[in-house]
């Protein structure tokens, strides 16, 4: 029952995403945006040539020791293919032949002790080391500083593919950190088992890049944050091993598992990690509901969030985001930006049921797996709840649009991108009582700025993941090229940082600190909580070369 487990692992070609073979149609409601622009797909990658490599002949040969001359490559295709991330910023850069960034060797391990060993020769020889495994940052976290090194290598860990271990009794299984999402699900699916993790990036991450950065899946209601799910993970570092995890919970000093999740790669590489698993679902529903305004499905949410009960999946799309999915189920609305956590609902019908398609208001989608009857019970149970907050029903057609849209969404950028349509994400956390309030000042730093560009934007905003306390706000932009599209849309960056930041909210919810979230990461936890990450740092990585730049 599950189209999961039925996605491959793609082997994506840069700056392009997802499968070669897969194209998506220009959105209608961008093609205005794009006028009559000239469509332009970019440089060809293959011929694109980075700069020679500039790690020295013994430090290959001592690499080649530990894993094989056959895993280490200095093909210019390869370094091409581990150029930056897959943020709107990296493509723009690579579609123009720019991979200035691209590191000067790649590695492909084999185990955990070939990685423990890279480091060590990485420490010695001063190479800054970069944990890859399906290389979709879009925060800037695949770009480290060079600055005092001697080079730079990607470290891909794709042969770290195996399911360790499944301990049904205790309902965990043990994956390495290189295992990419479609394959982790399709395994444990065989056994009977799921994560229950399905970021929009499905297709293209892995299990070690959801602990680095905390990624959350669509259906975190239901299921939980990626670093909710981790009992425990094996760390290597220049210095050594570490492994975490003795037990569930443990009152033996502060849980450190916490401070390596979300750590991308500054502490060192997790190679493997323990997690929860759930049984499969046999039963799966997904519902879609209108309210009159945002204000109305936010409280709609809370409540459920609150005091139950929880969906799998729930999420609420602005009147903009709505009325584009609503006009176009596959399109506009469906997070054409980039390979991110959460795509929005798409649908069709209004707030009275009659599923016209003219009613306005907000789409919620609301999905429930399980069990049947419980499956069942959970959703009369919500219903209620939403039916009371003014929710007028919509049946299963716009929600299991959305369900089997979702992971469309990444695959929408590019016909965008090629029409000179801007399209990039950011997204935030805050609590329940700012949650408006940030989401405005958001929006107007957007508009203002585009608009100061002399590019009006659309702005789209969307609730994909709630809490007891708060929830997340997802914000898609789309606005036609300006002269310089890299400068357009960095001072937009800026000025929607900078009102996150001034509203009270976290500056990121699951998309990472990387480079482009540092300054404003380093503002949130104050200069001494910083000096004691970057005392962590000195103590697993003396030498600094574990993703420097990122994080800290």
């Amino acid at each position: 029952m599950s189209d999961e487990t039925a996605i491959p692992v793609v082997g994506m070609l840069r700056p392009r995403w997802g499968d070669p073979a897969r194209t998506a149609e220009l959105p209608g409601a961008a093609a205005a945006l794009a006028g009559d622009r000239e469509a332009a797909a970019g440089v060809d990658p293959d011929t694109i040539s980075p700069a020679r490599s500039t790690v020295d002949v013994a430090v290959r040969e001592d690499i080649s020791a530990v894993v094989g001359a056959d895993h280490v490559s200095d093909a210019d295709a390869a370094r091409v293919q581990h150029t930056r991330g897959y943020s709107t910023p990296d493509i723009l850069r690579l579609r123009a032949g720019d991979a200035d960034d691209a590191p000067d060797l790649v590695v492909y391990p084999g185990d955990h002790d070939e990685v423990v060993a890279i480091l060590r020769v990485c420490s010695e020889r001063r190479i800054a080391v970069v944990p890859f495994t399906g290389g979709t940052s879009v925060v800037g976290g695949l770009t480290p500083d060079r600055a005092g090194l001697a080079g730079v290598i990607s470290l891909d860990l794709r042969r770290l593919d195996r399911v360790v271990e499944i301990d049904e009794i205790s309902r965990t299984a043990t994956l390495q950190a290189g295992l990419r999402g479609p394959a982790a699900e399709a395994l444990l699916r065989e056994k009977g088992w799921t994560i229950g993790h399905f970021p929009q990036s499905y297709e293209g991450a892995g299990i070690g890049g959801y602990a680095a950065t905390r990624s959350a899946g669509q259906s975190s209601a239901g299921y939980g944050r990626f670093d909710e799910m981790v009992e425990g993970l094996v760390l290597a570092t220049p210095r050594g091993t570490v492994e975490l995890g003795t037990a569930p919970r443990s009152a033996a000093g502060p849980d450190l598992r916490q401070l390596v999740l979300g750590s991308e790669g500054v502490f060192g590489v997790i190679t493997s990690v323990q997690i929860r698993i759930r049984p499969a679902p046999t039963a799966r529903v997904f519902d879609a509901w209108r309210f009159a305004s945002f204000a109305e499905g936010a409280t709609a949410l809370r409540r459920l969030a609150q005091d139950g009960p929880l969906p799998t999946v729930l999420r609420l799309s602005d009147e903009v985001e709505t009325a584009l999915n609503l006009a176009d189920p596959a399109g506009a609305g469906s997070e054409a930006s980039g390979p991110d956590d959460a795509g929005a609902g798409s649908g069709e019908g209004d707030g009275d049921g009659d599923g016209d398609g003219d009613g306005g208001g907000c789409l919620v989608v609301a999905g429930y797996e399980g069990a049947a009857d419980e499956v069942a019970r959970r959703r009369d149970a919500a219903s209620s709840v939403l039916i009371d907050a003014g929710g007028g029903a919509l049946g299963e057609g716009p929600g299991e649009a959305w369900r089997t849209g979702r992971f469309a969404g990444p695959y929408l950028r590019d016909p965008l991108l090629d029409a000179g349509v801007l399209v990039e994400t950011l997204e935030t956390v805050a609590f329940w009582s700012r949650l408006h309030d940030v989401r405005a000042a958001v929006t107007a730093a957007l508009t203002d700025s585009l608009t100061a560009s002399g590019t009006p934007p659309l702005i789209m905003c969307h609730v994909s993941h709630v809490y007891a306390s708060g929830a997340s706000l997802y914000f898609t932009v789309v606005a036609p090229f300006a002269d310089d599209p890299l400068a357009q849309w960095g001072a937009a960056k800026v000025a929607a940082n900078s009102a996150i930041r001034a509203s009270g909210a976290s500056i990121t919810h699951h998309h990472a600190v990387g480079r482009d979230h540092r300054d404003a990461y380093h503002d949130e936890i104050g200069p001494l909580a910083l000096d004691a990450l970057r005392s962590v740092k000195a103590s697993l990585d003396p030498d600094g070369v574990c993703n420097p730049g990122i994080l800290l």
